[in-house]
């Protein structure tokens, strides 16, 4: 038996990766542990039993941690580090140091942005291993960019002196040790790199809480159907680009009926508030069970989160992709050059082009067929079963 502790960011989208690989681990006998910004979030995604270390740390949309939704581009990306993930590597290095000297791991399983993770590992001399729940940084983002990539850098360095071991070299987001990649090249694309320490693991996928119940009787059998979600982080980003959607997806009732996701409330609502059903063509909700209506769509209209990609590709649904900022451009393209979806600007996009977009995918054939294919490549690659075997065997070896 092995004691693995998962460090993570307080975002949905790098936890529940992490949720199946310490499932996996804890039904295989393993010890496992969290150290996270939000103990609550935490014991939602994973579970009342899971044993959690607080940190400190800000939470996306607290005071100060709230990034202005028209940041986009270099700007967006400077925010995210200069006001959240470098400050959060700081607050949480202290409880991921209490974590790891209470809990005794053989291997810290650290989110590639949760750098505390990695840098704390580091200085106590402990195997580490990174959890990479977005692939865009290995496809050259950053490639034409050498001072977005040395200032960086330069952050990573200021971090190591003060919470790593100044004499480190390895970069908090790549682990020397164990690479996990919740992707696989047949996303990715050719510059997915490769190496004896980098795995490919395709998504990892665990059930989840139900939620508030979902009225799956209103699904017409005899429609197509679409997903419409910017995801959890970018509810105060979407009011625009939702009601465009609305728009489009009402002009094709006839043949087509929508789900859409407004967390935000930003859209009219109906007698019974936002989450009301509009009419028999169109179902506005604040959250859905994403995993199991995936099931039953036809294609997705999203913001190119990386975790949404992937479950809609596992399910071999097609995408039109609308990216908002961070790593979504990257995941877009990745989903474009594969030919599993089509790409609208999501701050210009209209009703008529999003509409062209959508019929695009749901009448092509080809996209459907790549989106398959991504599909076999990405239930091949293993999920959490692979991902959990990865972690055992370097434990093991760590061990000897």
């Amino acid at each position: 038996m092995s004691g693995f502790l998962f460090v993570v960011p307080p975002l949905v989208g790098h936890i529940n990766p992490a949720v199946g690989v310490a499932a996996r681990l804890a039904e295989r006998g393993h010890r496992v542990a969290w150290a996270c910004a939000d103990p609550a979030l935490l014991h939602r995604l994973a579970g009342e039993e899971a044993q959690v270390y607080a940190c400190d740390g800000p939470v996306p949309g607290a005071e100060g941690a709230a990034r202005p939704p028209d940041l986009r581009g270099a700007e967006a990306l400077k925010f995210l580090w200069e006001w959240y993930l470098v400050p959060l590597a700081d607050a949480m290095a202290p409880g991921v140091r209490r974590a790891a000297e209470e809990f005794c791991p053989d291997v810290v399983v650290a989110d590639q942005q949760a750098f505390a993770g990695a840098l704390v590992a580091e200085r106590l001399g402990l195997p580490w291993a990174t959890s990479a729940t977005t692939s865009a940084e290995f496809t050259g983002a950053y490639d034409g960019l050498p001072k977005v990539a040395e200032w960086l850098h330069r952050r990573l360095a200021g971090l190591r002196t003060r919470i790593g071991d100044p004499a480190g070299t390895a970069d908090p987001r790549y682990s020397p040790h164990l690479l996990l990649v919740f992707s696989t090249p047949e996303l990715i694309g050719p510059l997915a790199p490769l190496g004896q320490r980098i795995h490919y693991v395709g998504p990892s996928l665990a059930d989840r809480p139900a939620g508030p119940g979902f009225p799956w009787e209103w699904l017409d059998p005899g429609r197509a159907k679409v997903l419409v979600t910017l995801g959890t982080a970018n509810a105060d980003a979407g009011g625009r680009f939702l009601a465009e959607c609305l728009a489009a997806l009402r002009e094709r009732a006839e043949r087509v009926q929508t789900v859409l996701v407004d967390p935000g409330g930003t859209l009219p609502a109906g007698p019974a508030g936002p989450a009301d059903l509009i009419d028999k063509d169109v179902l506005i909700l604040p959250s859905v069970p994403q995993l199991p209506l995936l099931e039953r769509m036809d294609a997705v209209v999203c913001h190119a989160g990386h975790n949404t990609v992937c479950e809609a590709l596992w399910h071999g649904v097609p995408l039109v992709v609308a990216p908002i900022r961070d790593d979504q451009p990257v995941v877009a393209t990745q989903v474009v050059d594969a030919g599993a979806g089509a790409r609208v600007r999501f701050g210009r996009v209209t009703a008529p082009r999003l509409g062209a977009a959508l019929d695009t995918v749901l009448n092509d054939r080809a996209h459907r067929a790549a989106a398959a294919r991504v599909r076999t490549a990405f239930r091949a690659a293993g999920g959490a079963r692979a991902a959990s075997a990865h972690l055992e065997r370097l434990a093991a070896h760590s061990s000897r």
